[in-house]
Formats: structure tokens, sequence, C-alpha cells
């Protein structure tokens, strides 16, 4: 025995898989997020230990660390071919990442703007389909979801799974969208039924239903417009 500690012998919220998971990304250091990478370290070496040698022989400049080449990090103790080619393509990964500009979120303004974000989706669609659109505060939009896929005369929509994608994406308010591949663009009673309940749920949660589309080909019915909501 060499005295030192392996990973699995550290308190569960210092060892870096556990402590990402319970405080975030952000509290890790560089090391323990390398350490990530390697997976395991060597005989005489916890991963994290052997990350800080790396991060020691390149003045702890993540710059420098991108800089290196597969046949030099394999010169260190403890890492192999796949552990190099870990490390290397996360690096890869960021260096793209920042000459990639951002996508300019798209801003929810009104019913029309819903309508043609759901086109490439709902357009000629055969059978029913109920989507969820989730939004941050300012209405812009995070993500669209399939909620579930039904027939041509209908689908079935549980609360439970609306909010649970809602829950998940973070969103402030969402939208329901779904289709009659009839173009029939009249609510019908569980149209109207299943948005009260959604709404009401969003309550509880304090995530509102701001609108509630129906779409067809020829063209939508907008629940918030026509004062339903």
């Amino acid at each position: 025995m060499d005295g030192k500690l392996k990973i699995l012998d550290w308190a569960q919220s210092d060892r870096p898989r556990e402590k990402l998971q319970e405080k975030g990304k952000s509290a890790l250091t560089d090391a323990e997020l390398i350490a990530i990478l390697l997976g395991s370290g060597s005989r005489k070496q916890s991963a994290v230990d052997l990350a800080k040698e790396i991060l020691l022989s390149i003045d702890n400049d993540l710059n420098n660390l991108a800089k290196l080449t597969l046949p030099e990090l394999e010169k260190f103790n403890g890492i192999g071919e796949a552990k190099a080619i870990a490390i290397v393509s996360a690096l890869e990964l960021g260096r793209r990442r920042k000459q990639v500009s951002p996508n300019q979120r798209l801003q929810i303004k009104n019913s029309q703007t819903i309508y043609d974000l759901m086109i490439p989706e709902l357009l000629d669609q055969p059978t029913e389909q109920f989507w969820i659109i989730n939004l941050n505060r300012s209405n812009t939009l995070i993500s669209k979801k399939l909620v579930s896929l039904g027939g041509i005369s209908g689908t079935l929509v549980d609360p439970k799974v609306v909010f649970k994608i809602a829950l998940e994406n973070f969103a402030s308010s969402i939208i329901l969208v779904h289709n009659h591949p009839s173009g029939n663009l009249k609510a019908s009673r569980s149209d109207i039924r299943i948005t009260e309940r959604i709404k009401d749920a969003g309550k509880l949660l304090e995530i509102s239903v701001i609108d509630h589309i129906i779409f067809t080909d020829q063209g939508y019915f907008s629940f918030s417009d026509e004062g339903l909501l």
C-alpha cells in the first residue's frame, strides 16, 4: 500500500461524478472534469491526481492542453490511446463550439408564429399528434416536444406527461398544439376539456398555458385568440 486514497475511498460528495450530479458541473475543478474523461488513473494515482499531473505539465492552461497530441498525452503513465482520444475529442468539441454563434431563439409573439413553427411537424400528417411548446419567461422558445400520437380521429393526452416534459425543459409557460387531419377548425368538447385540465394543473406548478392551437393544413384555431383561455 502506498497510502494514497483511491477515488472510491473518498467521501461520496467529493467524487467527481457524484459531485457533478449533486452540485452541478460548475462546482468541479478542471482536474475533476478531466478525471471524469479519464475514468480511471494508474496503480499509483487516482484519476484526479493524474489529471492534476497533466495540468501541471501545461501550466494549468487548458489552451495548452488542447494543443497536446495523442502521443504526447500517452506519455503520461495511466493514459492509453482510448483516454487520450477522449481528451482530444472533448477539447475539439469545445473548440468547435466557440466557432458557432448561438442560434437566435424564436420569440412567440402571436398565434401565427406558433402555427408557422409547427408546420414542419404537422403539415400533411394523416393522424392526430399532440405537442407542447416550452417557453421561458420572455416567451422565447426552449423546445417543442411530441407528447402523444393518436389515430385519425383523436389522441389521448395525460397532463402528467405534459408537465413532466415541461419541468424537464425548465419551462415557465407552455403552448399546447394538436392537429385535426380532417381539417375541422372547431374545438371539440374533449379539446376544451383537456385544455382546462392542463391549465388547472399548470396553476399548481406555476407553469401557465398561454395558448392551445388546433392545427390543420388550411389554417388554425387559437384558444387564446378566441378567448377560451
